[in-house]
């Protein structure tokens, strides 16, 4: 391709960006971390907010920063309290040849749209996943901050990434596995529906990459700092993978796999209290015990448990 034709590709380039919210404050500060990131030569921006709360609690804010951003402002409203509704807004009203999503309670760094375009448009892949760095402030535990338990970051299992998050994402829309994929309503208020998004991608054929430069930053309120918190989580996590893995399993296969789950939970469980006397490990193996835990129930079909619309209208 020559320079030219390069930068003619580019200049037909369009990203939207999608922010879902749900009573969050915290939405002004990643507006206004997206009004200075690096936009791509010949790119054009435009961002999605859509509310997921009852009533319309966030449009006065984006009303403000109308003013402020240097791009478009699209406000939508799909209640409520199901974050499956607000992300399957997004890609609706999404009119670009990318979506990135990027959470209410995080900040982007400068280069950040940036590093996921180059690596979409160098890997070919359907989605590219960024890191996510979470901020500790003093009051957070010690063993909490040492381990970095909040991070998100993608898995590799035999060198390919099969599941990923909406937290940092860059979606290819005219992709063949995203075209009309959309998130599932029944895990909009337990958490897991991006899992079940994009474990379900993989399924069907699509690639997704990783842009380890392409960060953006979650701080971690007191009520997230907390053993119990992670361990909810985790336990939802295990849930939601359990059910998937039981998707593709015979009714016959399946009591093996729960008992390897279990088996799994019970060893990290013992590790756990083998290493009682030390923190940081400790808890890492706990909490591994707990989301292998949730696996087994996730294999049985046992309800899972919703936490959306609780925890996040009271972080800030």
């Amino acid at each position: 391709m020559t320079q030219l034709q390069s930068t003619e590709a580019a200049a037909a380039t369009r990203i939207d960006i999608g922010v879902c919210t749900f009573q969050r404050l915290s939405l002004e500060k990643t507006l206004l971390s997206l009004a200075t990131i690096e936009t791509p030569e010949g790119v054009t921006l435009r961002v999605i907010v859509a509310d997921n709360d009852v009533e319309p609690s966030a449009e006065p804010l984006i009303e403000r920063m109308r003013r402020l951003l240097p791009y478009d402002l699209c406000y939508v409203h799909c209640p409520a309290r199901n974050i499956s509704i607000a992300r399957n807004a997004c890609l609706d009203e999404a009119a670009g040849e990318y979506l990135a999503f990027i959470d209410d309670d995080e900040t982007a760094s400068e280069y950040w749209l940036s590093n996921l375009l180059a690596t979409a448009r160098k890997s070919g892949a359907d989605a590219v996943l960024g890191p996510v760095a979470a901020r500790y402030d003093e009051r957070a535990p010690g063993w909490m901050r040492r381990g970095d338990f909040h991070s998100t970051r993608p898995v590799w299992v035999r060198g390919e990434i099969r599941t990923g998050y909406t937290c940092n994402v860059l979606l290819r829309l005219a992709s063949p596995v995203v075209a009309g994929r959309r998130f599932n309503l029944a895990l909009g208020k337990s958490g897991g529906e991006d899992t079940a998004y994009f474990t379900q991608m993989n399924r069907a054929g699509g690639k997704i990459a990783f842009s380890p430069e392409a960060l953006v930053f979650e701080p971690v309120p007191e009520q997230r700092a907390r053993f119990g918190w992670l361990a909810v989580r985790r336990y939802r996590m295990g849930q939601t993978h359990g059910r998937l893995q039981a998707e593709g399993t015979s009714a016959t296969a399946r009591p093996l796999q729960i008992a390897l789950a279990a088996a799994k939970s019970g060893y990290c469980a013992t590790a756990g209290l083998l290493l009682a006397l030390f923190a940081m490990p400790r808890n890492r193996y706990l909490l591994r015990a707990i989301m292998h835990a949730g696996v087994v129930t996730g294999l049985a079909g046992a309800r899972i448990i919703h936490q959306y619309g609780k925890l996040e209208a009271s972080t800030p």
